[in-house]
């Protein structure tokens, strides 16, 4: 196989990365309280956000406008999820649901693995089940 025809198939596609995205914000845990230190749909904490800001954008861009500016917000999850997404179809041999899945772990977590039980269980369970809805009927968000 061409290197070329290798890279294409561990490519992630632009559909794959917008239903991740929009499956981790509606999956996002609801703390109940105004200030809860996590920012955006997607609950982001601000340490967090530095980082992927200068990664994604070349700059880094505060909690507060990461909360009210959603285009910026939607940006910075979509390269994030791009990246993670990518290396974990590379790590399972293409294998969509269980890219997903580790995906889903880390972004709760940190780590690709271990969320078997529990909350983190109950989590990336609820994020593959909005994947698949997502991938099944993708809306214009």
């Amino acid at each position: 196989m061409s290197p070329l025809l290798a890279q294409a198939q561990q490519r992630v596609s632009n559909a794959q990365v917008a239903a991740m995205v929009e499956a981790l914000r509606l999956a996002a845990p609801q703390t109940g309280k105004v200030n809860d230190g996590l920012y955006s749909n997607w609950q982001v904490k601000p340490e967090t956000l530095k980082g992927w800001s200068r990664n994604c954008l070349k700059k880094e861009v505060t909690p507060t406008e990461f909360e009210n500016n959603q285009a910026i917000a939607r940006e910075v999850i979509s390269c994030i999820v791009r990246r993670e997404l990518y290396q974990q179809f590379r790590a399972t041999n293409n294998n969509e649901i269980a890219a997903v899945r580790s995906t889903s772990c880390w972004w709760m977590t940190g780590n690709y693995t271990g969320c078997n039980s529990g909350f983190t269980a109950t989590y990336v369970q609820k994020v593959v089940g909005l994947y698949q809805q997502q991938r099944a009927n993708p809306t214009v968000n």
